[in-house]
């Protein structure tokens, strides 16, 4: 039996940028397709105001209703404070931090899935961290017995192509990523650059989303986010346009190790198709 997961992220409510009717969009879209979990990771607003955060919360409760949701703030969530605002309207996770922890074990499926998803964000800065003194913890949510282990974050651990000048990849990526090694994490889901892509380092996969809602694009890369399908032998990784049809974007071998992705994952260098 597959995991179906629902990857969106930076919806930058109350950005100029910012389309509501997008995000209306992916939520129906998302609703038909019935997930096992939904992940929106982070930038949920453009400045992070309260009526920001209002606004991301209405158009996210349908899914909070229907569906097991982990939602983690980003970097824009954290400017002005507005970690306090993430809080009140999405409530505190773990020890009192936005980082939340799941165990998911589906009805006549034996297999269980641990998610751990972590707050990267620094108020007011556009870099993330994780930081060493929150190791211990991560290592010890990855310890309970699992088929299959996904970290999530907001900002992204690896360069994605085509988004200029590296600045922004979480400031300890390389000790973070040799812990997700050490605790032998399947999988890696992160947004922030706006661009969907799929690394996989060794047995990692790594998949990024792209804006859901927002214009703030590159290119000729389109509003969009991921479907991603866990079976026991492959992932295989959709990229939706809300409202306007998807494409495959990869398709990892579990067994062998092998990734295949779509030459035109990002549609940033691509103008087929490419409509406003």
């Amino acid at each position: 039996m597959a995991l179906v997961i629902a990857q969106i992220s930076d919806l930058h409510c109350g950005s100029p940028l910012y389309d509501p009717l997008l995000l209306q969009h992916a939520v129906d879209e998302i609703l038909d397709l019935e997930p096992d979990l939904v992940l929106v990771a982070g930038d949920l607003t453009q400045e992070g105001y309260a009526f920001e955060f209002q606004a991301a919360r209405d158009a996210l409760r349908p899914l909070q209703e229907a569906f097991t949701t982990i939602v983690i703030p980003g970097n824009h969530d954290a400017k002005n404070v507005g970690y306090v605002h993430f809080e009140d309207h999405f409530g505190k996770g773990e020890e009192g931090r936005a980082d939340r922890v799941l165990h998911l074990q589906r009805e006549g499926d034996p297999s269980r899935v641990s998610v751990v998803a972590v707050d990267s964000s620094r108020p007011d800065l556009a870099e993330g961290e994780v930081g060493r003194g929150r190791y211990p913890w991560i290592r010890e949510q990855f310890s309970t017995p699992s088929d299959y282990r996904i970290f999530a974050l907001h900002h992204h651990l690896v360069p994605v192509p085509g988004t200029g000048r590296e600045r922004n990849i979480v400031w300890d990526a390389g000790d973070l990523l040799e812990l997700l090694e050490l605790c032998e994490v399947d999988m890696v889901l992160c947004g922030h650059k706006h661009v969907p892509h799929v690394w996989n380092l060794g047995r990692m996969l790594i998949v990024n989303s792209g804006t859901v809602s927002s214009y703030r694009t590159r290119g000729y890369t389109r509003p969009s986010y991921n479907v991603v399908t866990v079976g026991p032998d492959r992932v295989e990784v959709t990229l939706v346009y809300p409202g306007a049809g998807e494409r495959p974007a990869a398709v990892y071998d579990r067994v062998t190790g092998r990734l295949e992705r779509n030459p035109e994952l990002a549609g940033m260098f691509s103008k087929e198709g490419w409509t406003w």
